[in-house]
């Protein structure tokens, strides 16, 4: 990172803000002076794992920091109904980059939740041990889950392999809600905020998806010319109890009874 660039930032308050560059170009800072070791180092690898992948298009990252990074201006405009399905499309050829193992090779942040990536063969053992029981702990630790809670995300996971089907280590976002998938000044769709990369199941990004709204109709059809197993929706409520549970320990207890509700189904 050139003097000039290290000085504007040094300015800056933690957030997003906009920056011309010297060059001309617009870009985007993320700036965070206590983010955790290795928090926007994550952020850069996983941009460059999806770019790798030649799905969706992802920003350039033009300066790395412990403290900030530095990405393309992606602009902002409004998808069309093409560009959603070449949205579906691109995902599923990222999902198609398939990996030996589960995991990644360093951990990394699911939003400011921290999320292990201990790489394993697995899938079953991986959602458990690296996605479901640590938040759960998380959230028993700090009394906003209680024992019986507790208990029974402990007994969903031991229950994994009979009510999730057998998939590949997938190429994965890791924190695909629909404000992830940004709609950029073309009106294409791209990737943003990418700490959450690792291996898992496709299925549990699908899911994510329709967890606070969910794309049209189109994206998913798109999708599904890859042929993929169309039952993920009945499992979504067991993949997005990860996702509830981290927003359990991020934001509070309003999240409660989402997470009751998914474990109280059969």
């Amino acid at each position: 990172m050139d003097a000039d660039l290290r000085t504007r930032l040094d300015a800056l308050g933690d957030g997003l803000h906009p920056l011309l560059l010297a060059d001309g170009r617009a870009a985007i800072a993320k700036r965070r002076r206590d983010a955790p070791a290795g928090f926007f180092a994550m952020e850069a690898h996983g941009l460059a794992l999806l770019r790798d992948a030649r799905g969706l298009r992802v920003p350039a990252v033009i300066a790395l920091a412990d403290d900030a990074l530095v990405l393309e201006d992606l602009g902002r405009g409004r998808p069309s109904p093409p560009a959603w399905a070449r949205a579906g499309r691109a995902l599923a050829r990222q999902h198609a980059c398939i990996a030996d193992r589960f995991g990644l090779d360093r951990d990394g942040w699911c939003g400011d939740g921290a999320q292990a990536n201990t790489p394993m063969d697995d899938g079953w053992r991986f959602f458990a041990e690296c996605r479901l029981l640590p938040q759960a702990r998380r959230a028993r630790d700090g009394g906003r889950l209680d024992r019986a809670d507790a208990a029974a995300v402990e007994r969903l996971c031991a229950a994994l392999p009979a009510r999730i089907p057998a998939q590949p280590p997938a190429l994965l976002h890791g924190d695909l809600w629909r404000g992830n998938l940004h709609a950029c000044g073309d009106g294409e769709l791209a990737l943003i905020d990418a700490g959450a990369v690792h291996h898992g199941w496709a299925e549990a990004e699908l899911a994510m998806l329709t967890l606070f709204g969910e794309p049209p109709a189109v994206f998913f059809d798109a999708y599904q010319e890859a042929d993929r197993d169309a039952g993920w929706r009945e499992r979504a409520p067991l993949y997005n109890l990860y996702h509830l549970l981290n927003h359990l320990n991020l934001f509070g207890r309003g999240y409660l009874d989402a997470v009751r509700r998914v474990l109280r189904a059969r």
